[in-house]
This record gives C-alpha cells, sequence and structure tokens, in this order.
C-alpha cells in the first residue's frame, strides 16, 4: 500500500499544476514548508505527496531531479473527474500525453505530462 512518494521540482510551476490538476481528485496542499508542499486528501494523513525544491538528504552525489520521467497514476471515481482532472492539468501548465477517453474495455484515463516531464495519469476503473 503507498505510504507517499515525492520529487525535486521547479516549486511554482508544479503548485500551479498539481493544484489545479488534483483538485477534482479530492487532492489539495495540506501542509507547506519553506522549500516544499505536501499534498493529500484532507482528514486523510497517508497517502501524500511531497514536492520540493531542496536537495533532500537521503540522495547520493549521483542523484538528479527528473534524471527518469516517472509514472503517477491517480484513482478517479468517474469518467466526469478523469475529463475535469486533464482539463485543469492543461489549464494549469500540463501537456497532453493522451486525452481521456477508453485504454481498455474497463478502464477510462487521461494523460499529462507535468512541468518535470513525468507522466501523470487519472483513470477509473469500470465494471
Amino acid at each position: 500500500m503507498l505510504d507517499h512518494f515525492g520529487f525535486v521540482s521547479d516549486l511554482a510551476a508544479a503548485r500551479r499544476f498539481y493544484e489545479a490538476a488534483l483538485a477534482p481528485l479530492g487532492l489539495s496542499v495540506v501542509e507547506e514548508q519553506p522549500q516544499a508542499f505536501i499534498l493529500a486528501r484532507k482528514g486523510q494523513p497517508l497517502p501524500f505527496i511531497y514536492i520540493g525544491s531542496g536537495r533532500p538528504t537521503f540522495w547520493t552525489d549521483a542523484s538528479t531531479p527528473s534524471a527518469s520521467p516517472a509514472h503517477y497514476g491517480f484513482s478517479a471515481p468517474d469518467r466526469a473527474t478523469v475529463e475535469d482532472f486533464y482539463k485543469a492539468g492543461l489549464a494549469a501548465g500540463g501537456r497532453d500525453n493522451g486525452a481521456p477517453g477508453l485504454r481498455r474495455p474497463d478502464y477510462y484515463g487521461a494523460y499529462l505530462l507535468d512541468p518535470d516531464g513525468n507522466n501523470i495519469e487519472a483513470g477509473v476503473r469500470e465494471g
């Protein structure tokens, strides 16, 4: 079960994108730090997403931000929420990586690239 994930980013660009794109999914900023912010569902501390601009203390000297774009998939309750995620993310600086539509007979999803080039997905499993 997922506890949390995070990455280093251009904080202002990431905040614009994630606040807008994840709002339809019920996620919002629940904590702010000088060089970071945390998104989660209100009243539900786990799982959470940490996005920061500082270099994490656990990184090695070889670690670099966004060297390997990642893929993060979020569960949506219905198709309308997937579409809201997609529209809000585009309006907040995300780039299209797959418009809302059926991916399999029982899965409706959409894909955006965030400001760091990570693939961000929202989808609903039907049936």
